[in-house]
């Protein structure tokens, strides 16, 4: 138990800052925005101060706390960190600041009101990755809904009643399926504990329906080919800041759902059905690939980029259970897995700032259509300069963070087999393709057309927002070892876990 309650903390004093924000009115938004940054920096802040107690050599769960919730379901409100989760929170609270620092000028209806789901979606998003307690778990998984709901239906785009109708039926629609795996798993073990059921000896035909129940509510999230149709319309509707948390944080809530519930709680029907999700994982990764090809709409191109890159992510989760059969083996079973969550990392950075020049760029012409632009390299050469820097990590060329994760994730699909590796590997020539293409003809036309050619240049505020990006990119592109030096010992453990057969 730790003395001091940090992980409350960070999941609740946004939350608190929300109340404060609403109180300053529609009247005063310069006040609202004003105090939604504070809270951010000052979350953030306390983000880096969980990471300072964390202490990464014994790895395991740490912070945690525990208090009696609803003893009569033996139930508690039990919050923990590992190296994994740690990463992650970071992560969320980094991008909430420049989340804000992006919408600062760009949203003038109602800002009192949209800084307020902002701080509570960025409270929210914390508690899931911070619950240890299953059905605790659940809660922050559904309520992160809520405000992502109001952003895009109050302040998205002419389709968004659509665009939010079908992203909260789909994601609603799976969780319902988890919901009952969990009612399930408290039948059997009498907790809502994580480490109860981690340990809890299910049988192989249990753990076969829970895995389905499982795969179906995270499939969703994160999202996986076929139930991934929500995301384009959600992103291209979502404001821009909505669209950067979308893709930068609520897609990994998908895959960390993986991470503590298939894996660990149902080791045996993972490995029976691995090769479904590696076989689901590859189709995202080059069918997705294809389609993002052929896009007129960007921000509809960098959506599915996203669902293509969160494939690499299922698959380096799930390549495990084709190694560790010897020591090589599982070290490499390590190194998928640990690439994944580089992955997870590195697409919340690159996802965030691709999303952020798109906003850029929309709120100087207000269209998202490749055609309507040209040669910004003339009319704006810094944010080209970013641009191109930010296409580049999405192709995953080395130097920038969106190779690592990849290379690792390959590298140890090529131990498992070749071909899986080759189908991987060769989604780089179709990620550079749609990539260096939408590059071509955005930053590289002839001319620009005359709509272009008088968009102003980048302000302060907008450059800063993209250096923070590109800084974190850079940096972890060219020194990765301290994220992966974070959640070693926690992925050691969780790959030590999953292959203990419960059966």
């Amino acid at each position: 138990m730790s003395n001091w309650p940090i992980l409350s903390v960070l999941i609740w004093f946004p939350c608190l800052g929300a109340i404060v924000v609403l109180l300053a009115g529609n009247a005063r938004p310069r006040v609202a925005r004003w105090l939604t940054l504070a809270f951010t920096v000052i979350t953030f802040a306390l983000s880096l101060v969980m990471l300072t107690q964390y202490q990464i050599g014994p790895g395991g769960f740490q912070l945690q706390e525990n208090l009696r919730w609803i003893p009569g379901i033996n139930t508690s409100y039990h919050l923990g960190v590992d190296g994994i989760a740690v990463a992650l929170i970071v992560l969320t609270t980094f991008t909430s600041i420049l989340v804000i620092g992006g919408a600062w000028q760009v949203i003038k209806d109602k800002v009192h009101q949209y800084m307020a789901a902002m701080l509570v979606l960025e409270g929210l998003l914390i508690g899931v990755f911070c619950a240890m307690d299953a059905l605790l778990f659940y809660l922050f998984f559904e309520a992160i809904l809520i405000p992502m709901f109001f952003l895009i239906g109050i302040w998205g785009g002419p389709r968004r009643v659509y665009a939010t109708l079908k992203f909260f039926i789909y994601t609603f629609f799976g969780s319902i399926f988890f919901l009952i795996g969990l009612l399930y798993m408290y039948h059997r073990a009498g907790s809502f504990d994580l480490a109860t059921l981690w340990a809890f000896p299910f049988t192989m035909r249990e753990q076969s329906w829970l895995f389905f129940s499982f795969l179906i509510a995270f499939a969703v999230k994160t999202p996986m080919v076929p139930v991934h149709t929500w995301l384009p319309d959600a992103h291209v509707e979502a404001p821009t800041g909505g669209s950067v948390i979308l893709a930068a944080i609520m897609l990994k809530v998908g895959t960390y759902g993986f991470i503590r519930f298939s894996l660990p709680i149902v080791p045996d029907a993972s490995q029976h059905f691995a090769w479904l999700i590696i076989v689901l994982s590859l189709i995202a990764i080059i069918y997705i690939g294809y389609v993002a090809l052929v896009q007129p709409d960007m921000k509809k191109l960098v959506a599915y980029s996203s669902i293509a890159h969160m494939g690499f992510v299922t698959l380096g989760l799930f390549i495990v259970y084709m190694l560790a059969r010897g020591q090589n083996d599982a070290q490499m079973a390590e190194l998928g897995v640990q690439g994944a969550v580089v992955q997870m990392i590195s697409h919340g950075f690159v996802s965030g700032a691709l999303f952020t020049c798109i906003g850029v760029m929309y709120d100087r012409l207000h269209t998202r259509e490749i055609a309507a632009y040209g040669g910004l390299a003339k009319v704006m050469p810094w944010f080209a300069a970013f641009w191109v820097l930010f296409a580049m990590a999405n192709c995953g060329l080395p130097g920038t963070s969106g190779f690592v994760g990849e290379f690792m994730v390959i590298l140890s699909s090529f131990t498992a087999n070749p071909w899986i590796a080759f189908f991987a590997a060769y989604s780089l020539i179709i990620g550079a393709g749609y990539t260096l293409w939408l590059v071509k003809r955005i930053v590289w036309g002839t001319a620009p057309t005359p709509e272009a050619a008088a968009m102003p240049r980048m302000n302060a505020r907008e450059a800063w927002v993209l250096t923070a990006f590109a800084v974190a990119v850079l940096v972890m592109g060219v020194y990765p070892w301290p994220l992966m030096h974070l959640m070693d010992s926690s992925v050691s453990q969780l790959v030590t876990h999953l292959m203990t057969s419960k059966v």
